[in-house]
């Protein structure tokens, strides 16, 4: 039924948890896992000296980030026997970028949490699931904490 799963991930728990659920599935569908970390731009606030070293300070710190959760990913795939492709993308809308990656990739689902870091242990969305949700083409698995 799936051949292409996005997997966007933050790094944060329920990110490794919808994760975990989404390579599961992949194995049993026999599809690939493409994962996704989507980049905040730096938030200009200068000009000179400071601000070039703020920004190589946040975007090394950033990358970093990412590529520790994509790399978490592929140990998952990897464990599975699951098929992985990983990208880092920077884009002034998170859900924009998640979208643009589906569709770019031709994954005919997303599996994401339905939280990162920036969301508030709730019993509501947070806003970059609501709107991944509110504007995906293709079908959207939201993974809650157990």
């Amino acid at each position: 039924m799936f051949k292409k799963i996005l997997v966007p991930t933050d790094g944060s728990k329920l990110a490794a948890i919808a994760a975990q659920t989404a390579v599961q599935l992949a194995k049993s569908q026999s599809a690939k896992v493409v994962g996704v970390y989507v980049i905040d731009p730096f938030p200009y606030i200068g000009i000179g000296d400071a601000s070039a070293i703020g920004l190589q300070a946040y975007l090394t710190e950033a990358k970093t980030a990412a590529g520790q959760a994509l790399d978490a990913l592929k140990l998952v795939c990897d464990g599975e026997g699951v098929s992985f492709a990983g990208d880092t993308i920077e884009r002034n809308v998170v859900y924009e970028g998640i979208l643009e990656t589906a569709d770019a990739e031709g994954c005919d689902l997303i599996v994401m949490g339905s939280h990162g870091r920036q969301g508030v242990k709730a019993l509501i969305l947070g806003s970059v699931a609501q709107k991944v949700l509110t504007h995906a083409k293709v079908p959207v698995l939201v993974v809650k904490e157990k």
